[in-house]
């Protein structure tokens, strides 16, 4: 954490980084705008950062950088498939709480519009018919789902988390750019961001008055637990998936906020009620925080082709078996076609003037409006009436007309000709700007503001005293997500004086004691098992090169020319699919280089360390921090001309393992989730134990058995306890049948019988389970065995022992995946 030296109540407006900001005064500028009090705080805080970094704002932003690493925080853009570092500012927007009261004000009266509207549209649609709204405004949506229609919450509310992009303009009024009622995405960075701003500067926010953000997701949780009329409900979060562009701020508040993160092949409908499949069998689930379209949400019912939803769901949630946050269909109000009626709807149904107005919109579906926006195309910028990509705006984002050339010009004027009704005209927004440190600088940036609305136990609402800013780096057009180069900031609401200390915790009240992890998932559970199998499949395989490149014999040579053992190590390569048959044949650096950078090959170290890190994606709210850190980290660079370059390289994989497997150790909760990971990795070292002793004590001679010892990790023990060199039955003994050695094929069964144990059963007759009962015949079999027994022969029917063993434990306790899943996770041979 980056500290700042003592100082009292209220940080001294000294020396400040903003003495000599020049803010571009044409655009306005949230600073330069302030009121004196609020101009103050700007200062003070400006002077604490700059205090705590001595002055040097580029270390302020890495130190705040590396507290966002530290979180986890990342995201993705449209087309990437890997992951990128959150881009927090550590200069944060300072906005003082008179001039938020007016925004709160108009928030709310804007979600209690979208409130009345979706009230209308799937119930007595009156706005249609006294002519208040266009039909086509509502039917020409693709969000619009007819079969809601008179399907209305029992509790009456349609809305439960509302989000608006807001937009503050050059003279300081905010406005609203657009509506989100599908998904609040964004609220679960605002809280990342403030987390890490917090370790940042340490008690600054304190100083500068800024309100809490903690009270607001209390209350959020606690008006969706109002809404299931049961006492202890159960809510999810139901994400698409890992490979979601959000994911990982998903997995974060489902984390933070205590809720399960659930797909929709974890649930089931059963009477019309929501359950999740867990390892203890079904589990009721009330109400369901949705991440996705509402048309994904039952292919049964709406689109037959989504992977993502849950056959009935439907009936569940119009039938009340489970809440819906928010309701399915409400995104048709998210339309730009909706914010040109706006303003009339707002007196129509609120019989008040709109606090927040929108962007100016017309809508072309209307022949007046068509000829306005054709006319002044110059002046604005043109947007997808729907959201939809339509032609000339193939990416959906907005097109300013003065920015066209002649035949782009000439393109979309006769788009628009063709199907007015799929365009809307805007006015363009001329943002106000606020200090970001940029490049070590203090500089102006265009902003603008997410905010947060969610329903309260009482039904009222609550804001969040902040929200997700964004700040562009440029001056084009406003979009809603994340571009290139863009950065965000933590928003800050100040007040004159502190607020009251907030002693509760996250949910008003002390919370009931428990104990435990928690409901396991199915599949939470399936991930878990998997990662614990790539991680030891893939330390096996390290090990492997390890010790081919650790051979004094001139690395360079041929597998068949450096004598018994090596061409059996290459052979364990081969046998755990890290390289080809005939990769085998080739010298020894050209075997270590394939095993190690692998991508085609399920068995490559590369292939096994990728499936790892997105089997862990999934996993990414169950993880500390530190692992999860460890766990993202990039393999090293794998210099295939230089054999010791690489020897380097596999043991600091090595090393990488044992940080991961201490973590294992003295982090987990022993919860389920812990006995997966565990049960995961002790079966596939134990296959691994199996696969390395009988590849390595067919000749018996004490080359391949001192390399059999190291790969198992137990020369020092055998020294210890034989005056002689490896021997085929001592170390046999060893490496397979001695109980307390843990690195013994015995050690990994026992421990597998272990855990099975312990996890909950689905019988009320107390009988061990189908895995439990052949675990504990396999341990039987292995503790009645003596060294001599342990030939190449008995080995390879243990490995179908345990292949056996495996395939019991996923029909118990996992999902049974389909084929492409199923295949991805066979076990090697």
């Amino acid at each position: 954490m980056v500290t700042r030296p003592a100082s009292g109540p209220d940080l001294a407006p000294t020396a400040s980084w903003l003495d000599g900001y020049a803010a571009e005064a044409s655009r306005g500028d949230l600073f330069g705008d302030a009121s004196r009090p609020v101009a103050d705080v700007w200062r003070k805080v400006a002077a604490g950062l700059a205090a705590a970094t001595d002055g040097d704002p580029s270390a302020l932003q890495d130190a705040t950088a590396r507290h966002a690493a530290d979180l986890g925080l990342a995201f993705r853009l449209t087309g990437d498939e890997d992951e990128r570092s959150w881009p927090l500012n550590a200069m944060p927007l300072i906005v003082g709480a008179q001039e938020w009261s007016q925004v709160e004000r108009g928030l709310i009266q804007r979600a209690e519009l979208m409130e009345a509207i979706a009230t209308d549209i799937y119930g007595e649609q009156k706005l249609v018919a006294d002519g208040h709204l266009p039909a086509a405004v509502v039917a020409g949506s693709p969000f619009f789902a007819r079969r809601m229609i008179g399907r209305t919450p029992h509790e009456g509310r349609f809305i439960h988390v509302y989000a608006a992009d807001l937009a503050r303009g050059p003279r300081g009024q905010w406005r609203v750019l657009q509506d989100r009622v599908r998904v609040a995405g964004g609220i679960g960075y605002a809280l990342e961001n403030r987390l890490a701003m917090s370790r940042a500067i340490g008690n600054l926010l304190a100083d500068a008055h800024a309100r809490r953000l903690s009270e607001f997701f209390s209350g959020m949780v606690e008006g969706m637990a109002a809404a299931c009329r049961r006492e202890n409900p159960r809510i999810a979060l139901m994400t698409p998936g890992r490979f979601n562009q959000t994911y990982a701020e998903q997995a974060h508040l489902a984390r933070y906020l205590g809720l399960p993160l659930v797909e929709g092949r974890d649930l089931t409908v059963l009477d019309e009620k929501l359950y999740v499949g867990t390892i203890a069998g079904p589990k009721r689930v009330d109400a369901v925080w949705r991440w996705i379209d509402t048309t994904a949400l039952d292919p049964l019912s709406f689109d037959a082709k989504s992977q993502l939803g849950v056959p009935n769901l439907f009936g569940a949630w119009a039938g009340g078996g489970v809440e819906m946050v928010n309701w399915p269909g409400v995104e048709v109000l998210e339309s730009a076609a909706f914010a040109a009626f706006m303003p009339r709807l707002c007196r129509t149904l609120l019989g008040e003037a709109p606090i927040l107005p929108n962007v100016a919109t017309w809508w072309c579906g209307q022949a007046v409006e068509s000829s306005t926006v054709a006319a002044r195309l110059e002046e604005l910028a043109l947007v997808p009436a729907f959201g939809q990509p339509v032609e000339a705006l193939a990416n959906r984002n907005p097109i300013a007309g003065a920015g066209l050339d002649g035949k782009s010009r000439v393109a979309l004027i006769d788009a628009l000709w063709r199907r007015p009704m799929d365009y809307c005209g805007q006015e363009i927004v001329h943002l106000s700007t606020t200090p970001a440190i940029i490049d070590g600088q203090i500089v102006p940036r265009p902003f603008t503001v997410r905010a947060f609305v969610a329903r309260t136990a009482e039904g009222g609402w609550t804001v969040m005293p902040g929200g997700f800013a964004r700040l562009s780096s440029s001056t084009a057009l406003p979009t809603s997500l994340m571009g290139d180069g863009d950065l965000s900031a933590d928003l800050w609401v100040v007040d004159d004086k502190p607020a009251a200390a907030h002693l509760g915790s996250r949910v008003a009240g002390e919370p009931p004691i428990s104990r435990g992890g928690g409901i396991l998932a199915s599949q939470a559970a399936d991930n878990l098992f998997w990662f614990g199998r790539y991680n030891e499949r893939a330390e096996a395989m390290v090990r492997v090169v390890r010790a081919i490149l650790a051979n004094p014999a001139d690395s360079d040579g041929n597998v068949d020319a450096e004598g018994a053992a090596l061409p059996r190590l290459a052979a364990l390569l081969v046998e755990g699919g890290a390289i080809e048959a005939a990769t085998a044949k080739l010298p020894i650096a050209k075997i270590c280089a394939r095993a190690l950078t692998e991508t085609r090959l399920a068995g490559g170290v590369a292939t096994l360390m990728r499936r790892r890190q997105q089997v862990g994606m999934a996993l990414r709210e169950r993880f500390a921090r530190d692992f999860w850190r460890i766990v993202s980290r990039p393999m090293p660079s794998i210099n295939v001309e230089r054999p010791q370059s690489m020897l380097s390289s596999a043991r600091w994989l090595t090393e990488h393992f044992s940080a991961l497997a201490g973590l294992i150790s003295e982090n987990m909760v022993r919860s389920a989730a812990w006995r997966f990971l565990e049960i995961g990795q002790r079966l596939e070292r134990a296959q691994a134990i199996c696969r390395t002793a009988r590849q390595l004590t067919k000749a018996g001679d004490v080359t391949s058995l001192g390399l059999l010892l190291d790969l198992c990790d137990s020369q020092i023990i055998y020294r210890s306890r034989y005056l002689t060199g490896p021997s085929l039955n001592p170390v046999r003994d060893l490496v397979l049948l001695d109980p307390d050695n843990p690195r013994a094929l015995v050690f990994q069964v026992a421990q597998v019988v272990a855990h099975l144990s312990a996890l909950p059963s689905s019988r009320d007759d107390n009988i061990p389970e189908p895995p439990l009962r052949a675990a504990r015949a396999l341990l039987g079999e292995l503790q009645a065995l003596l060294a001599t027994d342990m030939t190449p022969e008995r080995l390879a029917a243990m490995e179908a022992q345990l292949l056996a063993l495996s395939d019991a434990i996923s029909l118990r306790y996992f999902l049974q995946l389909d084929n492409e899943d199923a295949e991805r996770r066979t076990p090697l041979l």
